[in-house]
C-alpha cells in the first residue's frame, strides 16, 4: 500500500463529505423509484393499456432486475474500478429513467424498469464500497449514521411527491414526471461523482461469474413469470411447467457455484455460507419477510386507489403513518439491540398485530375508511417493522468471516430484492384473483381482507423461521 493511501484511510478523503451526499443522493433515487410506481400505478394502466398484470410488473421488473445484478453489481467496482462504476450506473439510471417517462407502451415501460434496476445494481454497491476507503474509522459510524434519517425520510416522502406529481400533473407530463424528475437528480449525481469520488478498486480483483449471473436471473424469472401471468391465462401448464424447472435452474444454479470454488476460480456466491445456520435462517427470513412486505405495499396503494377511490396525493399521504413508525421503531430499538433475534421477534409479532388491526378497521369502517382511521394500526405495523429492520442484518452477518463479507452482503440484499419481486407477483395475484373481472364493493372488501390475512400469516412464518438465527448481536457487529 501506497504512503499516500496509508494517509488517507488514517486521515480521511479529503472530498469524503461531499462524496458521501452524492451516495446519498444516489440512494435515495433508488429508494424512491422503488416504490412510486405503487403509486402512480393505476394512473398508468389507465393511459397505457394493459392488464392488471402491468401493475405487478411495474415493481417486479425493477426488483427482479436489481436482485441479480446485485450479485455481481460490487465485483464490478472491484474489477473495473468503483467510481467508474457508480458513473456508469448513474448514467444508466438517467437515461432509463428518461425512456420509462417517454414509454409509449406497457412492454417499453416494463423493459426500461428493469433496466433501472439493472443501473441500480451498477451504480449502489460502488459507494458502500467507497465509504469504507473515504472515511477515517473515527468518522466511520457517523457517515453510516446518515443512511438511517436519509432513508427514513426518502421512504415518508416518496409516495407523497409520486403523488403530488401524478395530481400535479406539470405540462401535462401527469404520470411521467416521477420519472422524468430523476434527470436533474441523475445528472447530479453523475457531476458529483466525476467531480468528488476518488478512485477505487480491488487490490485483488475476483473473476466475474456471468455464468452464475444468467442461472439466477433465468431461475428467478421462472418463479416471478408464471405467478405474474399465469392468473391472467388461467393457470395454463406452462406456469406449472416454469415454476417447476425454477427449482432445477436453482439447482443447477447451486451445482456451478460448487465447482467454481472446487476449481479456485471465484464464484458469485461463497459456497462457505450456506454451512452456516444463521446466514441460512436469515436468507429464509428475509425472504418470507420482504414477500410479505412488498406485496402489502402494492395492494394497499392499488386498494386505496381503485377500491377506495383516493387521489395519488391522499394514496401517498395515506402510507405516511406507516413510515413515520418506521422510524420511531428504529429509534426505540436502539437501547435493546443487544438483545438481537428477541428485537426482531417482537417486531414481528407487533406487525402482525398491526396487520390484523389494519383488517379490524376496515371491517369497522368498510368502504368509507379515512386516512385517519387506518393511523394507529399503520403506525403500530411501522414500529414492529423498525423492531425488526434494525437487528436484522447484524444478526444474519454475525457469523460470516471476513473474507465471506462481501458475498454474504451482496446475497442477503439480493435476497431482499428477490423476495420484494416474489411478494409483489404472489400478493397481487391474489388480490386480482378475488377481485374478479368485474371488480365490485364486494370483491374488493373479500381481496384486501384476504390478502391482509395472508400478510398476517406470513409474518407469523418470519417469526417462526427467526428461531434459526442467533439470539444475540454480538458486541463488534454493533460497530460495522
Amino acid at each position: 500500500m501506497s504512503h499516500t493511501t496509508v494517509t488517507e484511510v488514517t486521515e480521511g478523503y479529503r472530498w469524503r463529505w461531499p462524496a458521501l451526499f452524492v451516495i446519498l443522493g444516489a440512494e435515495i433515487m433508488d429508494l424512491i423509484d422503488a416504490m412510486v410506481t405503487n403509486i402512480a400505478g393505476p394512473h398508468i394502466q389507465a393511459e397505457l393499456g394493459g392488464s392488471e398484470t402491468l401493475l405487478q410488473w411495474l415493481g417486479a421488473a425493477y426488483t427482479l432486475a436489481m436482485a441479480t445484478g446485485l450479485l455481481t453489481g460490487g465485483r464490478l467496482g472491484d474489477v473495473f474500478g468503483r467510481r467508474r462504476m457508480f458513473i456508469i450506473g448513474a448514467v444508466g439510471f438517467t437515461v432509463s429513467s428518461l425512456l420509462c417517462g417517454l414509454a409509449m407502451s406497457p412492454e417499453m415501460l416494463v423493459a426500461s424498469r428493469a433496466l433501472q434496476g439493472l443501473f441500480a445494481a451498477v451504480m449502489l454497491p460502488q459507494g458502500l464500497g467507497m465509504l469504507r476507503e473515504m472515511f477515517p474509522p473515527a468518522e466511520m459510524g457517523k457517515a453510516f449514521g446518515m443512511f438511517g434519517p436519509v432513508m427514513g425520510l426518502a421512504s415518508v416522502g416518496g409516495p407523497i411527491l409520486a403523488g403530488w406529481l401524478v395530481d400535479a400533473d406539470f405540462f401535462g407530463t401527469g404520470w411521467r414526471m416521477i420519472f422524468l424528475i430523476n434527470l436533474p437528480v441523475g445528472l447530479l449525481a453523475v457531476a458529483g461523482g466525476l467531480r468528488y469520488l476518488p478512485e477505487s478498486k480491488s487490490p485483488t480483483p475476483p473473476s466475474l461469474d456471468l455464468v452464475g449471473v444468467v442461472l439466477a436471473s433465468i431461475a428467478g424469472l421462472l418463479v416471478v413469470f408464471p405467478l405474474v401471468q399465469g392468473r391472467e391465462h388461467d393457470w395454463p401448464a406452462w406456469a406449472f411447467v416454469m415454476l417447476a424447472a425454477s427449482v432445477a435452474v436453482f439447482g443447477l444454479f447451486g451445482w456451478y457455484q460448487g465447482r467454481r470454488t472446487r476449481t479456485g476460480r471465484d464464484p458469485l456466491i461463497e459456497g462457505s455460507l450456506f454451512r452456516k445456520r444463521a446466514f441460512n435462517g436469515g436468507l429464509v427470513t428475509g425472504l418470507v419477510f420482504f414477500s410479505g412486505m412488498s406485496g402489502f405495499m402494492l395492494v394497499f396503494n392499488l386498494y386505496t386507489q381503485i377500491g377506495l377511490h383516493y387521489s395519488p396525493l391522499k394514496a401517498g399521504l395515506a402510507g405516511v403513518p406507516w413510515s413515520v413508525g418506521m422510524i420511531i421503531g428504529f429509534g426505540l430499538v436502539q437501547p435493546l439491540m443487544k438483545h438481537g433475534r428477541a428485537c426482531l421477534q417482537g417486531g414481528a409479532l407487533l406487525m402482525t398485530l398491526g396487520v390484523v388491526l389494519v383488517w379490524v378497521t376496515l371491517q369497522i369502517a368498510g368502504l368509507g375508511v379515512t386516512p385517519w382511521q387506518l393511523t394507529p394500526a399503520l403506525i403500530i405495523t411501522g414500529v414492529g417493522m423498525g423492531f425488526l429492520m434494525a437487528p436484522f442484518f447484524n444478526l444474519v452477518l454475525a457469523g460470516v468471516e471476513p473474507r465471506e463479507t462481501g458475498s454474504a452482503s451482496g446475497t442477503l440484499t439480493a435476497v431482499q430484492q428477490l423476495g420484494g419481486a416474489f411478494g409483489v407477483a404472489l400478493l397481487g395475484t391474489v388480490f386480482f384473483d378475488l377481485l374478479g373481472d368485474r371488480p365490485s364493493p364486494a370483491t374488493f372488501e373479500t381481496a384486501m381482507e384476504t390478502t391482509l390475512w395472508v400478510v398476517a400469516g406470513m409474518l407469523l412464518l418470519t417469526f417462526v423461521v427467526s428461531f434459526l438465527l442467533p439470539k444475540h448481536v454480538r458486541e463488534e457487529d454493533l460497530q460495522h
